[in-house]
């Protein structure tokens, strides 16, 4: 390894406090170029699977929607467009993201709309049954808790209100797995290495999607987080999942 070159250990063998250490790290040193590398490695793609999503967002209660996890605020501010009389509220525990998602909601005229805060997806400070959703875009894989994390996004929604994940994973598809294997270990790694300044960020990227558990797996983790009738929507070949699971 050269020196000066960053790296990080591989997920299986982080502990909770490294991984969460990493992640915080890794999120303030790539805000600046996170919303292009995004789009630039996803072919664009990810802006579908957040349409997807909002699509299928109901508001009947409350009119308010929890982002968890918001990173630049990508999800918030498709669901407060689409959304006229919504109230929204974006939430993540790096404080470089809030900024930048408080930039962006500002650049475009949202800021009356959307608030950020600065918290802790497994301690949420709201009360119970305050949002008619609550939805968490490409950041679960980072949390080692995801079963706490889930406990307190069924507890912030109302009764019949959605909690929506949306993760990407490894495809089951066998044809397509050695594809996606090539793409993410040998492909992502040198596009970011051209374009950040902390490649190695996306290198624990890949390995957190390649840990990332099956969408039956996570599925039965949200049941056991209290959810119901556990939907799973298959994207783009099972690179991507949506799930949305309802309080009962």
């Amino acid at each position: 390894m050269r020196r000066g070159v960053k790296k990080y250990s591989p997920v299986r063998q982080m502990t909770d406090p490294e991984r969460i250490k990493a992640v915080k790290e890794i999120f303030s040193t790539v805000t600046g170029k996170y919303d292009f590398l995004n789009h630039l490695l996803s072919l664009r793609r990810d802006i579908a699977w957040r349409r997807f999503t909002v699509q299928r967002m109901r508001f009947f209660s409350t009119y308010r929607f929890l982002d968890v996890a918001t990173g630049t605020a990508d999800l918030v501010i498709e669901t407060a467009k689409r959304h006229p009389a919504l109230r929204a509220t974006g939430l993540d525990f790096v404080k470089a993201m809030v900024h930048a998602g408080r930039s962006k909601t500002e650049s475009r005229g949202l800021s009356a709309r959307i608030r950020f805060l600065r918290g802790d997806a497994l301690a949420l400070p709201f009360p119970d049954r305050s949002f008619d959703v609550a939805a968490m875009a490409f950041g679960i894989r980072n949390i080692p808790n995801r079963l706490l994390a889930l406990q307190e996004m069924r507890r912030v929604v109302v009764p019949g209100g959605q909690v929506m994940v949306l993760e990407m994973t490894f495809p089951r598809n066998s044809v397509f797995q050695e594809f996606y294997h090539i793409y993410l270990h040998s492909i992502l790694p040198r596009i970011a290495r051209a374009f950040s300044k902390n490649p190695a960020a996306y290198e624990y990227l890949a390995d957190s999607i390649m840990n990332f558990p099956s969408p039956t797996a996570f599925a039965r983790m949200m049941e056991e987080a209290g959810l119901v009738r556990v939907e799973t929507h298959r994207l783009d070949f099972g690179i991507t999942y949506l799930h949305v699971g309802y309080p009962p």
